[in-house]
C-alpha cells in the first residue's frame, strides 16, 4: 500500500504521523511510504533521515493528499485537509468528531474510511492509541497548573509543592483514568496537596493503593466535586467518555465561588471540555479568565513536547497501521479492535458514541463495509 505522511498544520502542533524507525518498519513490510518535506522537523527529523529509512521525500501535502491509499496523521484533518481525502481512503490519525460536527461533516462528504486513534480498543478493554497521549498530557497539565498559577500569568502567586513552613497548593483531579493518574503522579511528586475524583469504587482502590495513601480518594458526586472544586488551588479536568462528548461536571455558577487566581486545566477539551466555560486554546494563546479564574484548554497539549509525544504514539500505533496498510478494510473487518476505532465509512457514521453525540445515524462498523 501507498502510506502518506504529510506535515501537521494544527497551530503549534509539531507531531509527525511516522518517526523515521516507524517508517522504516512500513518500507521493509513492503509498503510506499511518501512523506511530505519538512514533516518531521518538529521532532528534529530531517528529510534525509526519512529518504534512509526509504520513504520518498514529496513537496507538497496536495501530492501526498493526491497519491496516498492510506493517511497517517496526528491531528485531525483541517479544512484544508478534509476537502482532499476522497472515496477509498483510509484516514489513521486522532479525530474526537463528537463536539466537531464540522469535521465529521467534512468526512462524511469525503467518503474516506477514518479510523480514529482515541476509539481503537484492546483486549483488557482499554484505549492504547489513546493513552500515550493521555499519560503526556496528564503529565503537562500539571506544569501548565504550575504555570498558570504564577502571579504574572494571572494566577494565586503559588507553587505547588509550597515550601517548608508554607502549605502546598490543593490539587483536584476530576477522573481516574490514564490523565488523571498521570497528572497525580506529577502532583504528588512535587508535593501537592492532593484528591482524586472518580465514579468507579474499584479505580479508587487501586489508586489508593498505587500511591500508598499519600492521595486523597473521593466518590465523584456533584456534592464532591463542588466541595473540591470551590477548595481547590487547581483543577484538572480529566473525565474521558470514549467516543462521547465529555461531560460538563463544573458549572459557570460554580466558579463564581472558587477562589481568585484559581487554574482550570481542562484535558477534556479535544472531547468538547468538561467545564462549562471551556473554549479551546492553543499553544500560541493557551489561557482565559473567567470570574477570576484562569482556564488552559489547549486541545493539543501533548504537540509542545513532539520528539517525546511522536515516538510514544508511533510506538502504540505501528501495529495497527501496518494491519491496515497490508490488508485494508479486512483488517478492521477482521479485528474488532480496529473495528472500534472505525468512525467514518463511505458517508456514515460507524461510532454509536459519536452518532449520539451529534444527533446522526449510525450505522455497525461490519454493516457499512458490506453494503
Amino acid at each position: 500500500m501507498r502510506v502518506g505522511v504529510p506535515k501537521e498544520i494544527k497551530v503549534h502542533e509539531y507531531r509527525v504521523g511516522l518517526t523515521p524507525e516507524a517508517v522504516r518498519e512500513y518500507v521493509s513490510a513492503g509498503h510506499e511510504v511518501l512523506v511530505e518535506t519538512n514533516a518531521g522537523a518538529g521532532i528534529s527529523a530531517s528529510d534525509q533521515a526519512y529518504e534512509t529509512a526509504g520513504a520518498r521525500i514529496v513537496a507538497t501535502a496536495a501530492e501526498i493528499f493526491a497519491k496516498a491509499e492510506m493517511i497517517v496523521k496526528v491531528k485531525e484533518p483541517q479544512p484544508s485537509e478534509w476537502t482532499q481525502l476522497r472515496e477509498g481512503q483510509i484516514l489513521f490519525t486522532y479525530l474526537h468528531l463528537a463536539p466537531d460536527p464540522e469535521q465529521t461533516a467534512g468526512l462524511l462528504k469525503s467518503g474516506v474510511t477514518a479510523v480514529a486513534y482515541e476509539t481503537v480498543t484492546d483486549r483488557f478493554g482499554g484505549l492504547p492509541l489513546l493513552a500515550p497521549m493521555s499519560e503526556v498530557a496528564g503529565r503537562l497539565s500539571i506544569e501548565a497548573a504550575g504555570l498558570c498559577l504564577q502571579r504574572h500569568s494571572g494566577g494565586r502567586g503559588m507553587l505547588i509543592g509550597g515550601v517548608p513552613g508554607v502549605a502546598p497548593a490543593r490539587v483536584a483531579i476530576i477522573g481516574g483514568g490514564v490523565v488523571g493518574t498521570h497528572a497525580a503522579r506529577m502532583a504528588a511528586g512535587l508535593g501537592a496537596d492532593l484528591v482524586i475524583l472518580d465514579r468507579s469504587l474499584p479505580r479508587l482502590r487501586q489508586l489508593d493503593e498505587h500511591f500508598g495513601g499519600r492521595v486523597k480518594t473521593r466518590f465523584s458526586t456533584q456534592q464532591a466535586i463542588e466541595e473540591e472544586v470551590l477548595a481547590a488551588d487547581v483543577v484538572i479536568g480529566a473525565v474521558l467518555i470514549p467516543g462521547a462528548a465529555a461531560p460538563r461536571l463544573v458549572s459557570r455558577e460554580q466558579l463564581s465561588g472558587m477562589k481568585r487566581g484559581a487554574v482550570l486545566v481542562d484535558v477534556a477539551i479535544d472531547q468538547g471540555g468538561c467545564f462549562e466555560t471551556s473554549r479551546p486554546t492553543t499553544h500560541a494563546s493557551p489561557t482565559f479568565e473567567i470570574e477570576g479564574v484562569i482556564h488552559y484548554c489547549v486541545a493539543n497539549m501533548p504537540g509542545a513536547v513532539p520528539l517525546t509525544s511522536s515516538y510514544a504514539l508511533n510506538n502504540a500505533t505501528l501495529p495497527f497501521g501496518l494491519a491496515l496498510a497490508a490488508r485494508g478494510l479486512k483488517a478492521i473487518e477482521e479485528d474488532p479492535h480496529l473495528a472500534a476505532g472505525l468512525n467514518v465509512h463511505r458517508g456514515r457514521i460507524t461510532n454509536p458514541q459519536v452518532a449520539e453525540s451529534l444527533g446522526k445515524p449510525y450505522e455497525p462498523a461490519q454493516k457499512a463495509i458490506a453494503a
